[in-house]
């Protein structure tokens, strides 16, 4: 079965929403410029109410290493999602620090991008559309030679993610945006999205 990502809770409530749906990871954004930045103490403190089977995955964008580094080895998040500009010298840096999994993402617009992508050393790569919290999805056919497990990643929702699962076959799908009303985590359209994966 796929399983889900729910990315960007920065609230007690999203965790309240998030333990009663279970999915398998929820992601904390530590990215500064993100409208769903939360610091590493709200990150900390929200974690202490995270049902014990989701994994918590911090989201960074070219963070010094050792930043990463202490909320994985501080048992904050137990795992890494890279979205910058972190190359192969970078991950090396955080597998001598810490033996913590990382997910390192890629803008796909091609199919040469997807190829790339599957060179990566993280433990997974996740495909997106851009930066991320766009709302817009690249297109899936695109995938259709990536050869290794890969979260998905970039404008789904309750309404496509069917077909994404059904077209691209991910080993996770993430999602932010599309579970949002007006900027905040929205339980019914996360409910809606997390019903759709499952039954698929």
């Amino acid at each position: 079965m796929t399983k889900i990502k729910l990315c960007g809770l920065s609230r007690p409530c999203n965790i309240a929403y998030a333990n009663e749906l279970r999915p398998e990871y929820i992601g904390f954004v530590f990215a500064a410029k993100s409208r769903r930045y939360i610091s590493p103490e709200t990150a900390a403190a929200l974690r202490l109410t995270l049902d014990s089977a989701i994994c918590p995955v911090g989201v960074f964008v070219n963070e010094p290493p050792e930043n990463v580094v202490e909320l994985l080895n501080g048992g904050v998040i137990d795992m890494a999602q890279l979205h910058g500009q972190e190359d192969e010298t970078y991950i090396r840096k955080l597998r001598s620090l810490t033996d913590k999994p990382l997910i390192q993402a890629f803008s796909i617009r091609c199919t040469a991008d997807a190829t790339a992508a599957t060179h990566s050393s993280a433990d997974y790569i996740l495909l997106d559309n851009g930066s991320g919290g766009t709302g817009k999805h690249f297109d899936w056919s695109l995938t259709a030679n990536v050869s290794r497990s890969y979260f998905l990643a970039g404008g789904l929702s309750a309404d496509n993610v069917a077909q994404a699962v059904s077209m691209a076959h991910p080993y996770a799908v993430d999602v932010s945006s599309g579970v949002e009303t007006d900027g905040f985590k929205d339980f019914e359209k996360m409910c809606r999205f997390v019903q759709a994966v499952r039954e698929k």
